[in-house]
């Protein structure tokens, strides 16, 4: 609560309206996950309560390297890779905007600007933690000269890019599904792999299901691509012809125990 304390001064000197939330985490695994997870909750709950439009973060180029080296090194691909988005949704909150405005800059450009305005820097403990992989990320960085975070930054934005049109080809693709009745039909014909997935989020999502991870995605596709019948997340594929076939699954049969 140290660095709370001094940013709720900070405020109070200078006429800002603030209010310190809290949150209770268990101890256990998945710590700093499930800190970010409850935090973007609050914040969100706090931020509409108040009819707010948008949260704001200060994120910048050197967290974006780092998220994108812990991705690369999970295997993700170019929807994981293009790291944090400058614009995109508060977590769980689809209609509360999340910006970014600092992506572009560097930790040391706005360090700079802190110690300009006579503000000391809050040093959050857990950067220098070594049992989280973003401190130990962190740390490798700052051992590797030939890094450089703002080009990291800058792939990640071009990744943001590429992940952009690989949607705008989905619509695109999607649009071509054709509907009769509870059944919907869509022919991949030569669809590249990456866009027939896009395809598929959006059939899930067509018929009211929650979107799927990604490994169980690939895996349905996988089935459908080599001519089975398969179901996901709700959703019943057929893929035994040229057009694929997609129907609500229907829900399994309760049994009633004496």
């Amino acid at each position: 609560m140290v660095e709370a304390a001094a940013v709720a001064t900070i405020c109070a000197a200078r006429g800002i309206a603030h209010t310190t939330l809290t949150v209770d985490l268990v101890p256990g695994s998945a710590l700093q996950e499930r800190a970010r997870a409850a935090r973007y909750a609050v914040l969100g709950d706090w931020a509409m309560s108040h009819g707010l439009s948008a949260l704001v973060t200060a994120h910048h180029a050197d967290d974006q390297a780092e998220t994108l080296l812990m991705r690369l090194n999970r295997g993700a691909g170019v929807r994981g890779l293009a790291s944090m988005r400058r614009v995109s949704v508060v977590p769980g909150r689809s209609k509360l905007a999340l910006l970014r405005p600092l992506l572009g800059w560097r930790r040391r450009d706005l360090a700079a600007v802190v110690e300009a305005a006579g503000i000391k820097a809050a040093d959050d403990p857990s950067n220098a933690d070594m049992r989280f992989e973003r401190a130990r990320v962190r740390a490798g960085i700052a051992g590797a000269a030939w890094l450089d975070c703002g080009a990291m930054a800058g792939s990640a934005s071009h990744l943001a890019e590429a992940d952009r049109a690989l949607d705008w080809a989905a619509d695109r693709a999607f649009a071509a599904a054709k509907q009769m009745g509870p059944l919907l039909s869509w022919a991949p014909e030569e669809t590249p792999r990456t866009i027939t997935l896009r395809v598929l989020e959006r059939i899930v999502t067509h018929f009211g299901c929650s979107t799927p991870r990604g490994s169980g995605l690939a895996r349905w596709h996988d089935h459908l691509a080599s001519g089975q019948i398969a179901t996901l997340a709700g959703v019943r594929g057929d893929g035994r012809d040229a057009i694929w076939r997609f129907t609500a699954a229907p829900l399994p049969r309760s049994r009633t125990i004496n």
